[in-house]
């Protein structure tokens, strides 16, 4: 009992304690930080300088380590203390570490103002660089790369040499990025083969140790964007050094040896144990790591023949894509960059995602950013098919019925792309458009007649029972693309509307106010119902062609506007072009040609797969990397001949085309008693006596 009233009394006396020293430390804390803020209250007078002048020629050492730090908040605050280098550098003997780093840092920052006493110091940073301590050699080397001026060279370089052979790791650290930092200042010391810098830099990826194998890919990775050049050289001893320090570096360093790895040749046997070491860093936390690792995959896949490494390889990659989208992991951002990536991914292999369980992680959130919603839509467009479809129409229309019109416009027009991609789901992909439509909402009506429009493109002659419903919506048209698609759809159905002269007789008396867009869509919409409708339309074209000749100043709606006058003078010949098959449409509009998707992936974790364009043109001079697979090599030894055979045979055509001549054509007849001149009342006689094209002067 007495024991236990002890230790509870003990308890509570060491509860009382426990305020008081919280206390103190916050006290000691805040002391320590106005003693820290104090160097930073200077007045700037000149006796303060004369005061630092003197105590930096103090033999006490804490002394002059205070009034060296008083100089840096001087300088940090702007202020020019230049005057006091020789002062400064007199103490940067010393055997106190922090003191010396102090003095380091002041010669870097005024090396370039007084290079001449930078350079008297110098020989202090060579001894320094002999120094028994690592930190202080690699302190030394560290400063003497960061003093930017020519003439340092001479004295950083056989330094430099020596720490890229030291003992310790840090010191081979440091050195590995000072290199870099010669290059800038003396690039040709740093190539010359003499100096042997390159060599010894690859020599260290062969060390072990992770953070001098990551310094020294650093290394080697910038000198050769810089220079332009293939410095890495790799081969397979060094490959097989990168994939054995790969899991033991930090995420910086994983992005530089991954890239690396990226930037390699390799054969298929090389590729497949490569992909095996890099697979599990797909699982990585860092998101730059598990996208790197993805393009390190992308790049080696294709040169790998055995189905079943691939499937297997293919499957490890979807989960970590996936988790890339997670809302508590990652951030709207990452969340946006992962996006654009997949989107190439997916190109390269469409069928990687469509799976619900992979598809239903693209379904946007309320709390999305528009920007990740747009990319989330382009995504299911890619993702769509036959066995999801109906999944994703029923996502799509429920976006429609948002607040937000951009995203509203997207949903709709993705749709439509469906629709275009996929003939068996047509139908479906209509059926909902016209639901969207029957809800009146001004911005789903026109952005869904623009959508039908290209529908109609896809399929001719397919969907015609739906006109009657868009016809009922054209008072609510006030867009010009909305306005120009409903024009398109009357003109090229002209034939099967009954009324169509009437709905383009009611655009054509608004034909001046409209826009460039819709006025094209009204000349050619009426031209097309001339020709359908010769009996019904002849007024109306004489007064849209008269307009778009003599009132317009676009130059575009007038040359078409003569195009047309002359070409309606030869019926058949104007309904063979006019009314001739269209080229067919399809959603490989939104695809990348391959040359450029090679490109991109083999950029991935870049901002040229974010913007979707080659670095050459997004940075000026900016190196881009390609993608090559086994057949490619061939397709490059054969492209030569091949060229050389091509151009022959163009040489011979042009020669061919020369030797003939164009057949005498029948003499036209006038159709409408049109004429290229100011009026458009002379006789057929007189128009067959004028010349046959349009000229600068009867316009």
């Amino acid at each position: 009992m007495e024991d236990e009233k002890l230790s509870s009394s003990r308890k509570i006396q060491l509860g009382l304690q426990i305020p008081a020293v919280l206390a103190q430390d916050e006290a000691s804390m805040t002391s320590r930080r106005k003693k820290g803020g104090e160097y930073f209250k200077t007045s700037n007078q000149r006796g303060e300088i004369n005061e630092l002048k003197k105590n930096l020629k103090e033999q006490k050492t804490e002394v002059r380590k205070d009034a060296v730090k008083k100089v840096i908040a001087f300088m940090t605050c702007g202020t020019d203390v230049s005057p006091l280098f020789n002062d400064v550098v007199q103490s940067i003997g010393t055997s106190d570490l922090e003191l010396k780093k102090l003095v380091y840092l002041y010669i870097i920052n005024y090396a370039r103002k007084q290079p001449d006493a930078a350079l008297k110091v110098v020989s202090q940073f060579r001894k320094d660089a002999q120094n028994s301590d690592p930190l202080i050699r690699a302190l030394a080397i560290r400063t003497m790369g960061c003093i930017r001026i020519p003439k340092i060279t001479q004295h950083l370089v056989p330094a430099l040499k020596q720490a890229l052979k030291d003992k310790d790791d840090y010191v081979k650290k440091t050195a590995a990025i000072c290199t870099v930092k010669l290059y800038d200042i003396n690039k040709e010391v740093v190539v010359d083969s003499k100096e042997d810098f390159i060599t010894r830099l690859r020599a260290l990826i062969s060390e072990g140790n992770p953070m001098v194998v990551f310094n020294a890919v650093a290394a080697l990775t910038e000198i050769g964007m810089k220079s332009g050049k293939d410095v890495f050289a790799m081969d397979s001893n060094m490959l097989r050094a990168l994939a054995a320090t790969l899991s033991e570096c930090n995420e910086w360093g994983q992005v530089y040896l991954l890239d690396a790895l990226a930037a390699y040749e390799p054969s298929e046997k090389e590729a497949t144990s490569i992909m095996q070491r890099v697979t599990p860093q797909l699982k990585h936390k860092n998101a730059a790591v598990a996208m790197s690792a993805i393009k390190v995959i992308m790049k080696y896949l294709p040169l790998v023949e055995s189905k079943t490494t691939r499937k297997v390889t293919l499957d490890a990659m979807r989960p970590p894509l996936i988790t890339l989208l997670n809302h508590s992991i990652h951030p709207p951002e990452i969340q946006y960059v992962a996006l654009r990536n997949m989107n190439l991914i997916i190109q390269r292999f469409p069928d990687m995602l469509t799976g619900f369980q992979y598809l239903k992680e693209f379904f946007c959130e309320y709390n999305d950013p528009i920007y990740v919603k747009i990319e989330k839509l382009e995504i299911m467009v890619r993702l769509a098919a036959n066995s999801n479809i109906d999944l994703i129409l029923t996502e799509f229309k429920s976006y429609a019925k948002e607040a937000d019109t951009e995203f509203v416009r997207k949903a709709v027009r993705a749709i439509g792309r469906c629709a275009i991609k996929l003939p068996e789901k047509a139908q479906k992909c209509v059926q909902v458009l016209l639901e969207l439509i029957k809800t009146g909402v001004n911005y789903v009506v026109q952005e869904g007649i623009i959508v039908i429009k290209d529908i109609f493109r896809k399929y001719p002659n397919k969907y015609e029972q739906i006109i009657g419903v868009l016809c009922d919506n054209l008072d609510s048209l006030d867009e010009p693309e909305a306005k120009a698609s409903m024009v398109w759809i009357i003109g090229e159905y002209s034939a099967r509307i009954s009324n169509s002269e009437e709905l383009l007789k009611n655009f054509a008396e608004t034909f001046e106010n409209e826009g460039p867009q819709v006025q094209l869509a009204i000349l050619t919409a009426v031209v097309k119902l001339f020709l359908y409708k010769p009996n019904k339309a002849g007024d109306l074209v004489k007064e849209v062609l008269s307009t778009c000749t003599k009132k317009v100043d676009n130059p575009d709606l007038r040359d078409r506007g003569f195009v047309y006058w002359r070409l309606l003078m030869n019926p058949a010949t104007a309904k063979q072009i006019v009314l001739g098959k269209k080229p067919e449409i399809s959603d490989q509009t939104f695809q990348i040609e391959s040359k450029t998707l090679d490109v991109l992936l083999a950029n991935v974790n870049t901002l040229s797969s974010i913007f979707h364009k080659p670095p050459a043109q997004l940075v000026k001079g900016g190196r881009t990397t390609n993608f090559k697979t086994k057949d490619q090599a061939d397709d490059e030894d054969s492209s030569d001949d091949s060229d050389e055979s091509s151009s022959e045979d163009e040489e011979s055509e042009e020669e061919e085309a020369e030797e003939e001549k164009p057949k005498a054509a029948a003499a036209p007849t006038n159709l409408l008693g049109l004429d290229d001149g100011p009026t458009i009342e002379e006789s057929p006689a007189a128009v067959e006596s004028k010349p046959t094209t349009a000229s600068p002067s009867n316009k």
